[in-house]
């Protein structure tokens, strides 16, 4: 640290003059340096949209969420406005609307043929246009699970016209007539993804005329739940249309996903696929380099299975791994993958949009995440030192035994953990002043989880708090580690304190 330096942090949190008038540092004053922002484990820069927003959207990892209606399970839980908000305050970028027939030709929003209440698709549409950029100026995109008549399609498409008005982009931009725009391009805009009929062009042809009454037939496949089981059985039946809907998708058509030979030989640049988890984690396993080829040209969302009834998640690292861009998870669902999904969109100003590594954009890479070649791994090392006023629920007291776990996740060789030893009756302000070292292969998909436990003998370990970032993200040197709960809530004053270090 240079001279200037030091003496502009003197002056900015030494609280004493006579001690800041001799360009000295009291221990108070210390204490508030190492409180202060600048001493976080995140990078500065970080925390605004540095990254080239200038790609095409194919070339982003974008905050995706499903089924963003629910508060809670996907059986009997409520719908609630709060849903959307919750998710586009935290930055998501793709939300999820299962529309369905309503009384008095409105829509409603629910999961369909459960018990789960219901929501006006007006009133989501409403809160959506209040909070959209709230956040982040970067595009929207509405990913419709579309159940409704043709009459009710019509609805929709008036509402989303009438109450987003010029923010929603119903007809291709000059520039873009045939490739995806970029996030830049399409700031403060909200696209609709739904099934869609004809062309770019014959959709360009018809701008300003009337649409209503005009449907097409299209085949579909559709899901429908058995009600007295939870898994859900598919049927393929010819679902109708609606010209007025159809003509307010552009950019992001959903066609469904048959092969990636087909994808190769047929699908346009402005179609999306939808895979659920299960076929996607087969797929990775056994055309791991079709999939990353695929992902590289084409929008690519995965989902969560049917039977995750209670809306549990999976691990999206092993999506992102592949260059999946909409990874859709459960937010209101707590716990590592929601923990691992708050930590990547951190990055590039918490926008949404993160620039996917060049790796899994350029044509010519043969990157395998399974099978890493020719690496310059980082060797990253970690001091953890000691917890501040750690996290206890009411029943613990301040004697609790404490312990770290430090996690690394990223391409399968990355994948590992470290843990501290436990300190005994201690959770004011433990010390552990333990050093461990990990070797990073491919550090742009690395991200790096600190987990602060309780240990006990019978009721097993209690969590306490968690801190999750990107490799790319973190400061060298001493530095403030803050803690979350498992609902993703700030837990200051906690905090751990640790020396940061790391050689590429």
């Amino acid at each position: 640290m240079s001279r200037t330096i030091a003496i502009e942090i003197i002056q900015k949190y030494e609280p004493i003059d006579e001690v800041r008038r001799e360009r000295q540092m009291s221990f108070e004053g210390f204490a508030r340096y190492m409180d202060s922002p600048e001493c976080l484990l995140f990078k500065h820069e970080c925390k605004r949209v540095y990254q080239d927003m200038t790609h095409p959207l194919n070339d982003y990892f974008i905050s995706s969420s499903h089924n963003t209606y629910l508060i809670s399970d996907q059986l009997v839980g409520p719908s609630d406005i709060w849903g959307y908000v919750s998710a586009l305050v935290k930055g998501c970028r793709c939300l999820e609307i299962d529309c369905w027939d309503g009384a008095q030709n409105e829509p409603v929003v629910y999961h369909g043929y459960t018990l789960t209440s219901k929501l006006l698709f007006k009133t989501v549409i409403q809160a959506i246009n209040k909070y959209a950029f709230m956040t982040s100026d970067y595009p929207v995109v509405l990913s419709l699970e579309n159940h409704c008549s043709p009459s009710q399609q019509e609805v929709l498409a008036d509402h989303l016209q009438s109450i987003f008005g010029e923010s929603l982009l119903a007809d291709i931009l000059d520039d873009y007539p045939d490739k995806l725009p970029s996030p830049e391009a399409l700031k403060f805009k909200i696209l609709v993804k739904n099934k869609k009929i004809g062309t770019l062009k014959e959709t360009h042809e018809r701008k300003g005329s009337d649409k209503h009454g005009d449907n097409q037939d299209k085949e579909t496949e559709v899901k429908k739940a058995i009600s007295s089981k939870l898994f859900k059985k598919k049927k393929t039946r010819k679902l109708k249309i609606a010209l007025a809907l159809s003509d307010l998708v552009i950019y992001t058509k959903a066609e469904k996903f048959r092969s990636f030979q087909h994808s190769r030989l047929y699908q346009q640049f402005n179609e999306n696929n939808s895979i659920g988890e299960s076929r996607a984690r087969k797929l990775s396993k056994l055309k791991v380099q079709e999939f990353i080829l695929h992902t590289r040209k084409f929008i690519t969302r995965i989902y969560p299975k049917a039977t995750r009834a209670d809306s549990s998640n999976f691990n999206p690292q092993e999506f992102w791994n592949i260059g999946c861009q909409m990874v859709a998870l459960n937010f209101q669902t707590a716990g590592l993958p929601m923990d691992l999904q708050n930590g990547k969109f951190l990055d590039n100003g918490a926008s949404g949009y993160i620039l996917k590594p060049q790796f899994l954009r350029d044509a010519q890479s043969n990157f395998n995440p399974n099978i890493i070649r020719d690496s310059n791994p980082t060797t990253l090392i970690i001091r953890l030192i000691s917890g501040i006023q750690l996290p206890l629920n009411s029943a613990s007291s301040n004697k609790a035994d404490t312990s770290v776990i430090i996690e690394v996740f990223g391409v399968p060789n990355d994948q590992t953990k470290q843990q501290t030893r436990v300190i005994k009756k201690n959770a004011f302000s433990p010390r552990w002043n333990e050093t461990f070292t990990f070797i990073i292969h491919v550090p742009e998909l690395a991200l790096i989880r600190f987990v602060v436990e309780n240990q006990g003998l019978i009721t097993g370990n209690e969590f306490l708090g968690q801190y999750t970032i990107p490799f790319l993200c973190m400061n060298k040197g001493y530095r403030r580690v803050p803690l979350f709960s498992r609902m993703g809530e700030s837990l200051e004053p906690a905090s751990l304190f640790v020396y940061v270090w790391y050689v590429q």
